[in-house]
């Protein structure tokens, strides 16, 4: 009998699409007399175009037009114009606004050709003389000028509690220390692009690379003046984004800006080294002041951060918050600073500020279980935190404690011995260590309709995306789960500007959201269904609520006597009906705000450090999640996978490299920006510890894309040290820093 498919592994019902290459992405949609845009990169970080010339350019046989700030049209340039629903506060980036130069690869010209090859080519020959002028993208040199963003005066860090300064100078055991990260690219498999296909009337689909085909809808809409209905913007599969497709790139706004001008359908599509243009994981320092008693109890946190945003953007993210949701203390101070330099924005990268607050956070805490004489599991229960203290609230569940012991456990943890340096294997130091993480569990507002046919098939859509993370699979197993059908009658459409609303497909929020939103347009399908049966001549449903029936094998069913009920389809047919077709609006309970709300996690890593080249093996992981109710566990542990690797990277490889001299990023390329391989990735087990929560959102489920990696980090630094003695504070852990 088919009663629930959640919980159930499931294949990717989008998985053979993918193999086969029947799945399209943004570049890959065509169009008759399609054109090929080029952008041309500033070779200066900040400065003015004093002329640009496109004359050889357009000499060309095939090149179709230049367009550069000298010949833009004349649409609305108010900077507000281009805000989008991710922006931060201050003045987005216009591209081909003026002739200013604001950072180092900015788009300032886009070459339009009947070809790729041609408008590559043709782009070389645009010769552009620049008016240089200072810049400054020296982070470390400008710390001394950080400020407090103008968005804290209504949103800002935690406020302090008890009296740390006291707290932290009567403490018997303190340590002060600094840890810092650099800047990461995201680097998805797919490039950013964007395909407009030219309609009648002037009307374009645009196939765009986005995690939010609504918000580029709208981006396009406010900054060509335009009505929402002449824009559709389609995006049916993204090859990764990671946080890269949150706000609408400048692919997006050229193409359209050509296919206006020309009358012609445009594909523009960024190179590899164009992706390391726009948007990054902001470096930052942190600062720690961390006192505890003998014992091991912590009495006084301070954490300061500091982190870079560009100059025309203030962009900020939640690195502080995590002494106040991961440990108890009664004396805490954060405070989080900006760094503003000559670079384009930094952006939303998988578990913003989580992976970089926790990391720092993880860290310190190591260095303070070792200065107490603790293990580091020892010490994180001995300041286990039982409510969110940022907020005193409760949390809405938490199974911590059980990631704790269901991963040393697996782990075999207790095998560990206490002194660094003190675990070998041949000419390999061996070192064990751990840390935890957690990160929002949060819904927002979703809409979704349902169409279920005369034939039993039933079609749920939202404009929701799938980046690579199992949306498709997942809301197709919700909606099958509720009217007790097979996955094969159930069919879920995305990423269309034109389905109901959705959130940016972010933050770990989509199953809890937009699953929600499913779940509910499926119920009130379902009710309509029992009061057509209700209407049946004989029904066995006639005297029923729709709390005594259930869903299952196409029928509604009594649920104290499965043996009685009516076939779904007789139910339509018998009305004459051609189907049913619902639509939904869902917001979330307005009791959620009095709980704390967060999924969980806890990771244990071994490292194998060859003492004599200082070379970094991450030989084993566990990461056991506390992620509310399990939708899915075939793709709920690739998600986590994905996260280890991803925290591995981090650990040991990510770094893209600024020359304070160019104001560029000089390892814009995979060749040099590393990130891991298959030989880099060796055993990694995944626990899923089983959490009941009915208050987080309907459908019980946390999300998992951001748990995932937020302690990976730091377990693999806190294992270096256990392996070498040797405390790395400054990301990537490469070998001349282990040795």
């Amino acid at each position: 009998m088919i009663t629930n498919q959640i919980g159930k592994p499931a294949n990717r019902v989008d998985g053979r699409a993918k193999v086969t290459g029947e799945a399209k992405y943004a570049a890959e949609f065509s169009a008759p007399d399609l054109t090929y845009g080029f952008v041309v990169s500033s070779a200066i970080a900040k400065g003015r175009i004093k002329s640009i010339d496109a004359s050889q350019a357009l000499q060309l046989d095939g090149v179709l037009q230049v367009f550069t700030h000298e010949n833009r049209p004349g649409y609305i340039w108010g900077d507000k114009n281009y805000q989008d629903k991710d922006s931060p506060p201050g003045s987005p980036f216009r591209p081909l606004y003026d002739n200013e130069v604001q950072f180092s690869m900015q788009p300032i010209a886009l070459v339009v050709a009947d070809t790729f090859e041609l408008a590559r080519y043709a782009a070389s020959l645009v010769k552009v003389e620049y008016v240089t002028q200072e810049f400054d993208t020296d982070f470390e040199a400008n710390i001394g000028k950080a400020y407090v963003p103008e968005q804290y005066k209504s949103n800002p860090p935690p406020e302090p509690w008890g009296n740390p300064d006291e707290a932290l100078a009567s403490a018997a055991v303190k340590i002060e220390t600094e840890y810092a990260h650099p800047s990461e690219h995201h680097n998805p498999m797919e490039m950013h692009a964007s395909t407009v296909v030219w309609g009648d009337g002037g009307k374009m689909t645009i196939y765009d690379k986005v995690q939010g085909v609504q918000n580029s809808q709208q981006y396009i809409a406010k900054a060509f003046a335009l009505p929402m209905e002449e824009v559709h913007v389609i995006s049916p599969f993204v090859g990764g984004a990671f946080g890269s497709g949150l706000r609408p790139q400048y692919q997006l706004f050229l193409a359209v800006l050509a296919a206006r001008e020309l009358k012609r359908s445009v594909r523009v599509v960024l190179t590899r080294q164009q992706m390391f243009s726009f948007g990054h994981r902001p470096k930052t320092v942190q600062r720690f002041a961390l006192g505890a008693s003998t014992d091991g109890k912590l009495e006084a946190v301070m954490h300061d951060a500091f982190a870079e945003t560009s100059k025309f953007e203030d962009y900020s993210e939640n690195v502080v918050i995590w002494p106040g949701v991961l440990y108890h203390c009664d004396n805490v101070k954060v405070s989080h600073k900006l760094v503003a330099l000559d670079v384009y924005t930094p952006l939303d990268m998988r578990a913003p500020g989580g992976a970089t607050g926790i990391y720092a956070l993880e860290c310190a805490m190591d260095e303070l279980a070792y200065k107490v004489g603790m293990d580091p599991l020892e010490f994180r229960l001995k300041n286990y935190s039982e409510r969110d203290q940022n907020e005193d609230k409760p949390f809405s569940s938490k199974e911590l404690r059980e990631c704790y012991r269901q991963g040393a456990e697996k782990f075999g943890w207790n095998k560990r011995s206490k002194e660094p340096r003190s675990m070998r294997e041949g000419h390999n130091l061996i070192g064990w260590g751990m840390a935890h993480g957690a990160w929002e569990a949060t819904q927002k507002p979703a809409a979704a309709k349902a169409v279920l046919s005369a034939d039993g098939k039933l079609t749920v859509s939202c404009a929701t995306a799938d980046i690579g993370t199992g949306t498709y699979t997942v809301m197709t197993q919700i909606a099958a789960d509720t009217l007790g059908m097979p996955l094969e009658d159930v069919t879920f459409k995305l990423g269309d500007s034109s389905l109901p609303m959705s959130p940016l497909e972010g933050g770990s929020w989509t199953v809890s959201s937009v699953g929600s939103a499913v779940k509910a347009v499926c119920d009130k399908v379902g009710e309509k269904l029992l009061k057509l049966a209700q209407q049946m001549p004989g029904s066995p449903l006639a005297s029923v609520t729709f709390k005594d029936i259930i869903f299952a094998d196409g029928q509604i069913k009594l649920k104290n006597n499965p043996a009685q009920g009516v076939a779904v389809t007789d139910i339509i047919n018998q009305g004459g009906f051609e189907g049913i077709e619902e639509d939904v609006s869902n917001e979330p309970d307005k009791g959620q705000s009095n709980y704390g709300r967060y999924a969980h996690s806890a990771v244990f890593v071994e490292v194998k450090v060859d003492e004599d080249l200082g070379t970094v093996k991450v030989t084993r992981v566990v990461s056991a999640i506390a992620g509310g109710r399990i939708m899915n566990p075939k793709t709920a542990k690739s998600q986590i996978l994905g996260g280890v690797v991803w925290g591995i990277g981090m650990a040991m490889e990510e770094e893209t490299v600024m020359d304070n001299n160019l104001g560029r990023f000089m390892n814009h390329d995979l060749d040099k920006y590393h990130v891991p391989v298959n030989a880099d990735v060796h055993d990694i087990d995944v626990i899923f510890v089983e959490e009941n929560d009915d208050i987080v959102n309907p459908i019980g489920a946390k999300g998992l894309g951001e748990i995932g990696i937020v302690s990976v980090a730091p377990a693999i630094a806190n294992a270096v040290f256990h392996a070498t003695g040797k405390r790395v504070r400054d990301l990537p852990i490469t070998l001349d820093k282990a040795m």
